[in-house]
């Protein structure tokens, strides 16, 4: 009985040599189909490398190999853009308060409704109140509302640049309009807007964040970078303009722009353009990185005789816009109010239809490539 148990165990053994060619066989067809399919060896994606040092290595062992693993330089390619970048760092409930410096308008004469740029200084804080071009911060209006309590943050884009307009890195800047509608044959004023608007050098302002990473810059000097705009939503744009054209801004930041940059703003009058002797300056300084494009709506027509607006521009430009969108380093730029998206998205698809696209499908995939920015109220 031992005799025969023996001889089936070697000639079980005598078929493992079979069974491994029969499976490697399977496995090499299966990957060869893979290849055909996807361009990729598909279980090369999917088998991971393996971890000896966690079953073989004694218990003392680990300690080492995780400092090691933590001070290879491999890990910082892991690091996910702008994860440095400050969030939070002031919350409404323990707000910054900063001290305003200036608050001027930014509209000239026979223009509509009331903007301003208002200046606060930030220095002296612990922490340091820190943002970037594109983020926002929160302003605790004084006062109390109907119920007695304290009134709620308001969120407004940041128009300077993390250094500031006076470049020493401790000022914030906002572009504010101030916001009025009618009710019942009454005008009513927005409370947090009308309070900035009517702030005067030396009042005391609490400020909380700053917030967002939605509309923040590519880190590459070779972007593209086309914004679309309209109203105070040139604030973030404005940031971005003063970071790429401003001179002491790039003796400050070492950040040399070599991309295009190209601005549509949407306005209902010229007197209503924000900072467009700025934008001027910096077209006539660097014609080969800076468009500028404008959309007057009670002043220009459009190719059909109407009201020429943002989208109206888009339209006018679609080729040139997808032939710039194709390119992997370009970045869109949407901000101002809600509104104005569907005009822009019905622009896009009009446009990306005449070049064999959907703009219905490109949009997610250009924003899941951190490409498509939009930020409307």
């Amino acid at each position: 009985m031992a005799y025969s148990e023996t001889k089936v165990v070697i000639g079980g053994l005598a078929h493992i040599p079979i069974i491994i060619g029969f499976f490697y066989l399977i496995r090499r067809q299966y990957s060869f189909g893979a290849i055909l399919r996807t361009g990729k060896n598909a279980l090369s994606t999917q088998v991971k490398a393996p971890t000896p040092a966690k079953s073989t290595a004694p218990a003392k062992s680990t300690a080492p190999a995780k400092s090691t693993a933590k001070a290879k330089p491999a890990s910082l390619a892991s690091k996910k853009p702008h994860s440095d970048v400050p969030v939070n760092t002031y919350k409404p409930k323990a707000p910054f308060t900063g001290t305003v410096t200036e608050n001027y308008s930014v509209l000239k004469e026979g223009a509509i409704g009331k903007v301003q740029h208002i200046t606060f200084d930030i220095s002296g804080g612990d922490p340091d109140f820190k943002y970037v071009e594109g983020q926002s911060c929160g302003i605790l209006a004084a006062g109390e509302d109907a119920k007695g309590k304290p009134h709620r943050p308001r969120l407004y884009s940041i128009a300077s640049t993390r250094y500031g307009d006076n470049f020493a890195g401790d000022t914030l800047s906002l572009c504010v309009r101030q916001l009025q509608y009618e009710k019942d044959g009454e005008t009513i004023n927005g409370v947090c807007s009308t309070y900035l608007c009517n702030l005067n050098p030396g009042d005391k302002v609490k400020i909380s964040g700053p917030v967002g990473k939605e509309m923040l810059l590519p880190e590459e000097e070779d972007s593209n970078i086309i914004m679309l705009a309209t109203g105070t939503g040139i604030a973030p744009m404005r940031a971005y303009l003063r970071r790429m054209f401003e001179p002491t801004e790039i003796e400050k930041h070492k950040w040399n722009f070599k991309g295009k940059a190209w601005l549509f703003m949407g306005a209902p009058k010229t007197a209503n353009l924000l900072y467009d002797s700025d934008f001027e300056h910096y077209k006539s300084k660097f014609p080969e990185n800076l468009r500028y494009t404008k959309a007057i709506s009670r002043e220009q027509k459009n190719s059909k005789g109407g009201r020429m607006y943002i989208q109206d521009r888009v339209l006018e430009y679609a080729e040139e816009i997808f032939n710039m969108i194709e390119d992997p380093k370009t970045h869109i730029y949407l901000c101002g109010l809600k509104g104005m998206e569907p005009g822009i998205d019905e622009a896009m698809t009009t446009a990306a239809s005449a070049k064999g696209l959907d703009w219905s499908e490109l949009r997610p995939k250009l924003r899941k490539a951190g490409r498509w920015h939009a930020e409307t109220y």
